[in-house]
């Protein structure tokens, strides 16, 4: 025969309970991860170092996005513009993006993000390749750049770019974003086997 335990818990044993739960949910939040995030945050720079320098130099797509970046151009629109450049696809796609230019108008996820994962798409439908291996290609690519990006900073506009912060902060962001990209979106070019990136 099967034993059964009634658990009673008085009133106060609950609130007790929950009190502890509730404390514990708040710890759990700031994780050494969330530590690092908020670290980051605060570390983010306005100028590039020498090395992050040679690196936008060598990038015809940062370099184009200086045409575009602050001129009139959102940071969505100004890296998809330049990847359309680079793709050799109509400027006025731009368009595609303008919804996306200061976190979608609601300092979420930036635009140097979401524009750059537009490109890759983009990029992808250039490929002569079946469905299924453009959709592999897209998926690592994206993987790639979302990595990349979280190691340089925050995903959303909000906490890239608080009150107070220069545009600088964005323009050097923007500058790295297109070398990367640029990277990314030419190595479809060789790559032939989209699954071993």
């Amino acid at each position: 025969m099967e034993k059964t335990h009634d658990l009673k818990l008085s009133r106060r044993g609950f609130l007790n309970c929950a009190s502890g739960f509730m404390l514990g949910s708040c710890l759990l939040d700031f994780t050494p991860l969330r530590l690092y995030e908020e670290l980051s945050i605060q570390e983010l720079k306005e100028e590039l170092t020498p090395e992050e320098q040679k690196l936008v130099e060598k990038s015809t797509m940062a370099q184009d996005l200086k045409n575009f970046f602050g001129k009139g151009y959102s940071c969505a629109e100004s890296l998809f513009m330049v990847s359309l450049r680079f793709l050799k696809k109509p400027e006025d796609l731009v368009w595609i993006s303008s919804g996306f230019g200061g976190g979608l108008y609601h300092k979420d996820l930036c635009g140097f993000l979401t524009s750059g994962i537009m490109a890759i798409g983009l990029r992808a439908g250039t490929l002569e390749k079946e469905r299924k291996e453009k959709k592999e290609y897209v998926k690592n690519l994206v993987n790639q750049y979302w990595k990349w990006w979280e190691s340089q900073a925050p995903l959303r506009c909000s906490e890239i770019r608080k009150e107070g912060t220069s545009s600088k902060v964005c323009a050097r962001l923007g500058c790295l974003a297109a070398a990367k990209l640029e990277e990314l979106l030419g190595s479809g070019l060789q790559i032939q086997d989209y699954s071993l990136l």
